[in-house]
């Protein structure tokens, strides 16, 4: 038995999906009863696109969303678009057909998560969205389910990786912000546009979710202080370690 999964979007984040639900196939059916999954249609915006990530066997390419929010077999979609439109739309329409839904939108949690979840409450499928903060620990499913009898009075953390690594290279190898920031980019660990996480926008995304799932308090994205890092000089450092 298997069950089918629409995959919006196969990017970068779209591609390592891929490869993780193939190469550990046999696994996740060992776990779950013996039931796999098995991705049969994907969307993206350009069929000629020439892309890194190969199409999964068995699935077909398309560029109309309806193909997968509207097609009664697929039980599953993941999101990996990003952004809050056309995404939104997307998982409200997937919710709505009683598809269950798997995200890794940070932005789309922050700012429409409550609304999502009750709807998907509401229509009797799970929204799931561990990796939209901090998946590798993984921290949201330990807050919603373990703590869920415990009083929860701040929250502390790093929650960016990017500003983290760029940080701790000013601070021990004496880099400037911007050779940090490119050593950064060719390793892999920032984007091409970094502009989310040197500016704290991706850590207030975070941090609203957080709020949220923490103290049960929605909060409005815009409302939140944050500053970047981009700022930061050599001279910075030094003060600081004094």
């Amino acid at each position: 038995m298997e069950i089918k999964v629409g995959l919006l979007g196969l990017g970068t984040v779209g591609g390592g999906v891929v490869q993780l639900l193939d190469h550990h196939r046999a696994l996740i059916a060992s776990r779950c009863g013996g039931v796999g999954a098995a991705i049969t249609r994907v969307l993206v915006r350009d069929l000629e696109r020439t892309r890194t990530a190969s199409c999964p066997e068995g699935a077909r390419l398309t560029t109309r969303a309806d193909e997968i929010l509207e097609d009664p077999a697929i039980q599953v979609v993941i999101e990996l678009m990003g952004g809050t439109e056309p995404a939104l739309a997307y998982v409200r329409q997937a919710i709505r057909a009683k598809k269950h839904v798997v995200l890794a939108n940070k932005e789309l949690m922050a700012r429409h998560g409550p609304a999502l979840l009750e709807e998907a409450h509401q229509h009797g499928v799970a929204l799931l969205f561990e990796a939209s903060v901090a998946g590798g620990i993984p921290i949201l499913r330990a807050m919603r389910e373990s703590l869920n009898a415990d009083h929860i009075v701040s929250l502390q953390g790093i929650v960016n990786g990017t500003t983290n690594y760029i940080l701790s290279r000013m601070a021990v190898e004496g880099l400037s912000f911007s050779a940090a920031l490119q050593e950064a980019q060719a390793k892999g660990y920032a984007e091409a546009d970094p502009g989310n996480d040197i500016h704290g926008v991706d850590a207030m995304y975070k941090l609203a979710i957080l709020i949220a799932m923490g103290f049960g308090t929605p909060v409005d994205v815009s409302s939140l202080a944050h500053h970047g890092i981009d700022r930061v000089q050599a001279t910075d450092i030094q003060y600081a370690r004094d």
